[in-house]
């Protein structure tokens, strides 16, 4: 990598020192507290609140805002704003006083599936995308083959090692290694290589296809797995909003010390939590996801040691087989979901993530419909582990001050409703 200008690095290292200062913080370890003991079926002092910009950092934090011009530290200067612009926001967010860097793995297939997925075929300046999809035949499906991963010792110290000499003295770096495929894979990816249209006519006209097709994933993800517990690479993912919790396998001493030095000598899959969702399965019967996705994706989740199940999907009429997920710790109840059927149906045997609907929060000129909706919600959630999240923001409708508002309020609300 080139020498980087001194000004660049000047720039990423000040905000690393914020950053730093606030991950250490009394603020910030309350919050990490609150996400465990929710996450671990404990009551928490109040629900966490917390919300993602997404596609909203445009406007928070525009391209002209960044002052570094090498790419790699622009980057890194992109990541510390929005830490930081989150803490001012005020909800629940946390970040930790390291650096991580991604390990890298390599696809032996070039296309992890053997076929091209996300070539663009159109888009939108807000962010609206059309891809090419590669199984366009029944003889296509048997196109599909098996990725085979290996870690990439060297790219992944390489990148390690230059985080470590711009700010390692500051924020510690830490290689983050996840495995390279995980339960989500299953649904998004046969979106990517079919095509939703396509798809969910496969499912009436042609279900050996995607019965073969979610095999083939299935296989893919599992093998995933395996290569990267037998690697010896596995980090924990128990320390980000919505996933903050204690060790998934055996007891806990000083949580403090349990987070920062986990009493096991080795990650494995079972340390970790397990996120997948039903998105591309919206419209099918429960009996259809069932058959052609859960089936799939409930032996790729009992790998690990906790799952959260849900995202947008509305999950309403397919409450009982999202419950049948053997080791769920978090039912993602969304805007569209009946909060009435899941509390009724979760009881106390897992926590409820509350997703807030986007629009509902950025569009209106005041907070009286939104105060409303969230205390209402609160007052029915009261006595249950629950969390209360907004996501997918892609707009704040010319509110620049709603973010913070909103946390202010969902948790002067989560207080009332403790």
């Amino acid at each position: 990598m080139a020498q980087a200008p001194n000004c660049d690095v000047r720039v990423v290292r000040s905000l690393a020192e914020r950053v730093a200062e606030r991950a250490q913080s009394d603020e910030y370890e309350a919050r990490r507290k609150r996400w465990r003991d929710v996450n671990a079926l404990r009551k928490p002092d109040r629900a966490p609140v917390w919300c993602r910009p997404a596609g909203v950092w445009r406007e928070l934090i525009p391209g002209a805002a960044i002052a570094c011009t090498e790419p790699a530290l622009r980057a890194m200067e992109v990541a510390l704003r929005r830490h930081l612009y989150k803490d001012a926001v005020g909800d629940d967010h946390i970040f930790e006083a390291w650096w991580g860097v991604p390990a890298v793995w390599r696809c032996s297939t070039g296309h992890v599936w053997g076929l091209e997925t996300g070539k663009l075929i159109a888009t939108t300046d807000r962010g609206g995308w059309q891809y090419e999809r590669p199984i366009a035949t029944e003889r296509d499906y048997e196109r599909v083959t098996v990725p085979e991963f290996t870690y990439d010792h060297e790219a992944t110290e390489a990148a390690a090692s230059w985080a470590d000499d711009t700010l390692g003295d500051i924020l510690p770096v830490r290689i983050e290694c996840s495995p390279p495929l995980g339960p989500s894979t299953l649904n998004t990816s046969l979106e990517q290589l079919r095509g939703m249209s396509a798809f969910m006519l496969d499912l009436a006209v042609a279900p050996h296809l995607v019965h073969r097709l979610m095999a083939k994933l299935q296989e893919g993800v599992l093998r995933a797995l395996r290569v990267a517990e037998e690697s010896g690479r596995l980090t924990l993912n128990t320390h980000s909003p919505m996933l903050e919790s204690e060790p998934l396998r055996g007891k806990s001493g000083d949580t403090n010390e349990v987070r920062l030095c986990p009493p096991i000598s080795r990650v494995v899959v079972a340390d970790l939590w397990g996120v997948a969702n039903s998105q591309e399965f919206q419209e099918v019967s429960p009996a259809m996801l069932d058959e052609f996705l859960l089936n799939y994706q409930i032996p790729v989740l009992q790998q690990f040691g906790a799952s959260q199940y849900g995202c947008c999907e509305d999950l309403s009429c397919k409450i009982p087989q999202v419950l049948r997920i053997p080791n769920l710790r978090v039912f993602v109840s969304s805007a569209w979901t009946d909060l009435d059927e899941v509390i009724a149906a979760c009881g106390h045997k897992c926590a409820i993530m509350w997703r807030q609907r986007a629009t509902d929060v950025v569009f209106p000129d005041d907070l009286l419909s939104i105060e409303r909706h969230l205390d209402e919600g609160m007052r029915k959630l009261h006595g249950h582990y629950y969390q209360v999240v907004l996501r997918e923001l892609e707009t704040l409708a010319s509110h620049p001050n709603r973010l913070h508002e909103w946390a202010t309020l969902a948790i002067r609300l989560a207080e009332k409703h403790a």
